[in-house]
């Protein structure tokens, strides 16, 4: 059934969508990232409760990577790993309390794009740096950021405030959970108006939305609510994650219509993707898993494996599908590579540029291995655990994980095992040998992983 659905989206971008053709010199980026979908969760991935017709379109008219990663199982690493193009061995932000700080020597992807000449904006979730650090956006090459920057503070759809730029703007009569402004709205707002506003010159727009993750709350007028709120056998968080990433798929719908009504639609390269594996499995409603183990928060690859769209009008070929293995930390190269910017890359990062895989021009360079970590931590006693640290890598068709440091290695072969149901660590020493030396050689210990000083009573500033 998954097969038949997408090839009818592919017959359907094969239809409509013009040869690949010469690059615009410095063509515009939107790079949507939701928070907590699922694998599974979006048609052109086999979903079958959800529809997604937007984003399924996207796959039609692009590509669609069956091998993508996030660059860890939580929120906060991951947008960490994605904006320095280092993987978690090396980048800054590991834990995911919500205020970690990227440091200022961190040189991140807006910068990269604002030094290619880009109008840049942010709408969303940072995560990487709340008010007063070094790494908020403003100090990290974005010349407009519109939404929330400490993870905590984005739990809530109807605070009191967002934050723009360093400044917080005032959201009367909200109440945490009610209210008169639904802040995604806010923010699709705001991101459209931006590429509005940037229509005439290269724009790089990064879109950290916050649905599905959070309070899962909606308005009572959304149609995607309506549609899902009287769903019998659900409890409200399916019904309100079911409606959020309909929603979703309205919005990226959206941003197509307006780019085809700017004119610009051939001018722009549109990414979606989500942040990382499901936060739940929705087992028995939306089976948003798939076929692979675990979920967010866990190294299996349910949370770390993720959905990944790329279109590009006359650009990228339609009906594409690729198995090519990659991941957050290479979205810098990637992007940089897109946008003349190649000469701003950091030295040390960890990332490779796709490009020739998504224009089908010259050779794809591949990864030796793809490394995760993420230290839990205990919330009650507000430290992190000793031998807390989970790891995995992945090396070709062999995947390496440990739940904790101080269990056993686990080796799964995922070409014959996506559902990592048949643990190989004893049956290959030398294989997990080999990879954890791998480890050894290309991960260093993590800055402190604090919180800024809060105000009294607070969780973030």
């Amino acid at each position: 059934m998954f097969l038949s659905r997408w090839l009818m989206c592919c017959l359907v971008g094969l239809c409509t969508i013009a040869a690949v053709g010469e690059m615009p010199e410095k063509p515009n980026i939107i790079f949507i990232i939701v928070d907590d979908m699922g694998y599974a969760d979006l048609g052109c991935y086999g979903g079958e409760v959800l529809s997604t017709p937007n984003i399924d379109q996207m796959a039609a008219e692009g590509i669609r990577f069956t091998d993508a990663y996030s660059g860890s199982t939580v929120c906060a690493p991951a947008r960490s790993t994605l904006l320095t193009g280092q993987h978690m061995g090396h980048t800054s932000v590991r834990g995911n309390t919500g205020g970690i700080s990227l440091q200022a020597e961190d040189v991140t992807l807006g910068e990269v794009m604002k030094a290619a000449g880009y109008a840049t904006g942010g709408f969303g979730k940072w995560g990487v740096g709340d008010l007063g650090t070094d790494g908020v956006p403003e100090k990290k090459g974005f010349d407009l950021f519109y939404g929330y920057y400490h993870q905590i503070h984005a739990h809530s759809y109807f605070p009191d405030y967002l934050i723009r730029n360093g400044k917080k703007e005032m959201l009367p009569g909200n109440r945490g959970k009610r209210g008169p402004h639904y802040t995604h709205y806010l923010i699709m707002e705001e991101m459209k108006q931006f590429i509005r506003d940037h229509a005439e010159e290269p724009f790089f727009c990064y879109a950290p939305w916050t649905p599905p993750h959070g309070d899962y709350v909606m308005p009572p007028e959304d149609p995607a609510w309506k549609k899902y709120k009287d769903r019998d056998g659900w409890n409200r968080t399916e019904k309100a994650a079911a409606a959020m990433m309909e929603m979703v798929d309205r919005n990226v719908g959206e941003v197509i219509a307006l780019l085809k009504e700017l004119g610009i639609d051939e001018k722009t390269i549109v990414f979606f993707c989500s942040d990382n594996g499901a936060a739940y499995r929705f087992e028995g409603s939306m089976d948003s898993s798939g076929p692979l183990l675990g979920y967010k928060r866990s190294m299996h690859e349910g949370g770390i494996r993720v959905p990944m769209v790329v279109r590009w009008t006359g650009q990228v070929a339609p009906g594409q599908e690729s198995d090519l293995q990659w991941y957050f930390p290479d979205v810098l190269p990637r992007l940089a590579t897109l946008g003349g910017a190649v000469g701003a890359i950091p030295s040390e990062v960890d990332g490779i540029s796709i490009v020739p895989t998504l224009l089908g021009k010259g050779t794809q360079e591949q990864h030796e291995a793809l490394y995760w970590e993420w230290p839990t931590y205990n919330w009650a006693e507000r430290v992190y655990p000793e031998n807390g640290l989970m790891q995995a890598v992945r090396m070709g068709k062999w995947k390496l994980l440990r739940h904790k440091a101080d269990e056993p290695w686990e080796l799964y072969d995922l070409s014959q095992d996506i559902g990592e149901e048949h643990n190989l660590a004893r049956q290959y020493p030398e294989q997990v040998a080999r990879m954890v030396a791998w480890i050894a050689e290309n991960r260093v210990a993590p800055v402190a992983q604090i919180e800024p000083k809060m105000p009294e009573g607070q969780r973030y500033r």
